[in-house]
Parts: C-alpha cells; structure tokens; sequence
C-alpha cells in the first residue's frame, strides 16, 4: 500500500513540473506559482486559475473558476469524514490532501487500513506535487520569453489534457460540447476568464434532470 502510494505520489509529482512550467508561462512568479500548490493543491483548480489570469482574465474570475472544479472535493470530504472519523488537528490536514487519488485510495483499501492509505497517498502527493511545482516554475523561469518558445500555448494545452480523461460516455462529451459552445459564444461579450464561469451552466439541466 504504501508503495502503491509513492507510486502515485512520484505520478503526480511529474505531472506537477509541466504546471509549474505553464503557471510561469501565464504570467505569475516562481513564488506566486508555488504558493497555488502549497495552499490551493489540486491540480484541476490550479490549471484553470493559471487559464484564466494567462488569457488576461481578473484574478475573481480565475478564483472562481479554480472553485466551480474543486467543488467535487467537498462531496469527497463528505465520504472521507465519516470513513476515516479523524478529530482535531488532523481533521485540517486531511481537508488540505483530499484530492481524487487519496479518497480512491482510502476506499479500496481494506478494512482497518483506511486511514494508513489515505493519509500515505495525500502526503505523498502534496510533496511531490510541490517539489515538482518549484522545479517546473524555476526552469521555466530561466527560459526567457514564455511566448517566443511556445510555452504559453502549453497551459491550454495542459488544461485540455487534464479534461480528455474525464469524457468517458456521452453524457460527459454532450455536457463538454455545449460548455464549449456556451464558452465561445460568450467570448465577444464578456471578459477573459468569464467563459470558462459559463461554460459551467452546461451542467444545469443534467442536474436537474438527474
């Protein structure tokens, strides 16, 4: 269990290098891209925030795009609560590293061993995560103009890469094409950033409907 957990950890961390590349490439410091993964950590937040400011969003709009996708951890805190049933301090901790892989990981694990493979896993992740960050977020930095070499086509790129897996049946490709429809045809109106916001109501009626 606890390789199974490193093993994920080295995962993410390697993924972490392209977004602390991309988040120089939008636009924010080494320290300010940093800070997304010591404080923010969760990686589908973290790149739409980097999206937004690197498309000359306002940083309300990046905030709030960062919060419609990591709202799914709220509903993950809810399982994670009454399985692990942790109290004081640890409760804090928990919250901060209750990401995709943790709770997965805290589900299948066998009885009596919730706790040891959610709390592995979350560490795990969020070192790697944020050593992979630095290192991205510091080369880059010393690879001058991000847009001469291309880079900031990366963070769109990288956002796209992130959602791909996720459309799995139709429902998932139906509800991305309207948001994308939706997202294009708010463009000329609205400032950067706000797109993504409206694509989100490309969820609505299946929420309703469900």
């Amino acid at each position: 269990m606890l390789r199974n957990a490193l093993g994920i950890g080295v995962a993410t961390g390697a993924y972490a290098v392209s977004f602390g590349a991309v988040a120089v490439a939008a636009g924010l410091s080494v320290p300010q891209a940093c800070a997304t993964s010591l404080l923010l950590f969760t990686g589908a937040s973290q790149f739409a925030l980097v999206a937004v400011l690197g498309s000359g969003g306002t940083a309300l709009a990046g905030v709030l795009s960062a919060l419609l996708l990591g709202s799914r951890n709220t509903l993950y805190a809810v399982r994670m609560a009454d399985l692990l049933r942790v109290r004081g301090p640890r409760r804090l901790v928990a919250a901060q590293i209750t990401l995709d892989e943790s709770t997965a990981m805290a589900i299948a694990a066998p009885a009596g061993l919730e706790r040891t493979a959610f709390f592995a896993t979350g560490a795990a992740i969020y070192v790697l995560w944020n050593l992979g960050t630095l290192l991205g977020a510091l080369g880059a930095a010393h690879l001058g103009d991000p847009a001469a070499l291309g880079l900031d086509a990366a963070v769109p790129a990288a956002f796209l890469a992130l959602l791909a897996p996720q459309l799995r049946d139709r429902t998932s490709l139906r509800v991305a094409a309207a948001g994308g429809l939706l997202a294009l045809a708010a463009v000329p109106f609205v400032r950067p950033g706000v797109p993504v916001l409206i694509a989100g109501l490309a969820v609505v009626p299946l929420l309703v409907r469900r």
